[in-house]
């Protein structure tokens, strides 16, 4: 039962983002005047409509998805009667576009003329088309705060998670070290009485909160003794640390071992007293949402970018015997089985009460609506970043003409990029298609 209610929990979450998204384009629509003829949840055959007033809105079968229909979407071809549309004897894509512009002229009734969508100025016509991927941003925005400043995130703080009982001579990647030699000298943490628990608060002089902090003074001071304060059952005590110097792996600005060319870790020589931090869940102020907001924003457009290369990653997995890089995309399928999972407590580490996993849940539908912003940004159609970069190309060439006294160039003709739009969409469906199976076949692991 705590399966499916987590199944369900997050498909309501995602069917409302989508529904959310299309109002952000529906509202601006109809407040400019534009026709609005469906709005409709999903793809595919109509499971339930109603007409209110002149736009139908629905859900469909296909829940993969929505849209809203506006009329006069496409302008008419240059030097054409907008009332009609001459007959094409180009070939097979101009036909293509011909017929895509003269359904969108079927639309328009007497009266309509001027409530087409071609015809909006150009700063309407992008506040339309913004208003869906604003919407998912505001989504992700509003659940993210909750989380950061109402429950916290799980920070490595200055409070000491393990000591090591000995520093192994020969620098480990490995999770978990292997056991002492009698040639291993014990490690400088253990020999100066740290112990698990103990929240370092200052360290050589300067007071500290994270332990990035604790570990970079201690990296750069081998061989010199290290003055930290430390807090223990309350009480503050000093501690005298020297860090010896060893060779460790090399880590960049995110805390990741450096490789070389050769997929080697890079190891430095420097400090080193074998102790690690542990995670702690902090809330967060306010002021620094926006920060974590836009890391997160920075991430999803990362992944994003990467896209075409995971998707190489996902087809191996998806149709040979490795392992799915945890890493990799995820369809609707693997999302839901991931929120499944974690409600029934199968995933390590989550489960741990009712809380806990609607919290995991609701960063799940935020971070899905971080990607619904970032990738319909791409400049492509159909998504609307295609429409926006239509616009913002019919802005930028009036401004030209303007600047150089000429006449105004009007409507920039969007159906020209139908080719674009129905390739775009056919590699859409194959993705699609490609992250389902491989979220049957060979699921991602997640917590071991």
């Amino acid at each position: 039962m705590s399966y499916v209610l987590g199944v369900l929990f997050v498909a309501l979450g995602v069917g409302a983002s989508i529904a959310l998204h299309e109002i952000g384009h529906l509202v601006p629509a109809k407040r400019f005047g534009v026709k609005v003829t469906q709005y409709m949840v999903g793809f595919g055959p109509t499971v339930w409509s109603r007409h209110r007033g002149e736009t139908e809105y629905g859900l469909k079968a296909i829940p993969l998805g929505g849209y809203i229909r506006m009329i006069g979407m496409f302008p008419p071809k240059p030097g054409d009667d907008p009332t009609k549309l001459r007959a094409s004897t180009t070939g097979r894509w101009s036909q293509m576009m011909d017929q895509a512009r003269q359904d969108s002229l079927e639309e328009v009734q007497p009266g309509d003329e001027h409530r087409v969508f071609y015809k909006l100025p150009v700063h309407q016509k992008l506040v339309v088309m913004l208003g869906g991927p604003t919407m998912n941003l505001l989504i992700a925005v509003v659940l993210l705060t909750g989380i950061f400043t109402m429950h916290g995130i799980a920070t490595e703080t200055s409070r000491v998670g393990l000591v090591q009982e000995c520093v192994q001579t020969v620098a480990s990647t490995s999770a978990k070290p292997t056991a002492c030699a009698a040639s291993d000298p014990v490690a400088p943490a253990n020999k100066a009485g740290l112990k698990p628990g103990d929240r370092i608060v200052a360290i050589d002089g300067k007071n500290v909160s994270t332990f990035d902090q604790v570990r970079a003074v201690i990296r750069t001071h081998g061989g010199t003794p290290v003055a930290l304060v430390v807090e223990r059952d309350g009480t503050r005590m000093p501690v005298t640390v020297t860090p010896m110097l060893t060779d460790r792996p090399k880590v960049d600005a995110d805390g990741k071992p450096v490789t070389d060319a050769s997929g080697k870790v890079v190891t430095e020589r420097v400090g080193f007293v074998g102790m690690g931090g542990s995670l702690e869940v902090v809330k967060q102020p306010l002021t620094a949402v926006p920060g974590l907001v836009g890391g997160a924003i920075g991430q999803t457009a990362g992944v994003v970018l990467k896209l075409p290369q995971k998707m190489v990653g996902v087809a191996h997995a998806a149709f040979g015997s490795g392992p799915r890089d945890v890493n990799s995309p995820m369809s609707v399928v693997g999302v839901g089985r991931v929120a499944g999972e974690v409600a029934s407590g199968d995933i390590g580490g989550f489960g741990g009460s009712v809380g806990d996993v609607i919290i995991f849940e609701l960063g799940l539908i935020a971070s899905l609506n971080l990607a619904l912003f970032v990738f319909n940004l791409i400049p492509l159609l159909p998504l609307d970043g295609g429409h926006v970069a239509g616009a913002l190309w019919e802005g930028l060439k009036r401004a030209i003409a303007r600047v150089r006294r000429r006449p105004n160039p009007g409507y920039v003709d969007v159906a020209k990029a139908l080719p674009v739009a129905y390739a775009v969409s056919s590699v859409l469906i194959v993705m699609s298609a490609l992250l389902i199976y491989a979220d049957v076949v060979n699921p991602i692991k997640i917590g071991g």
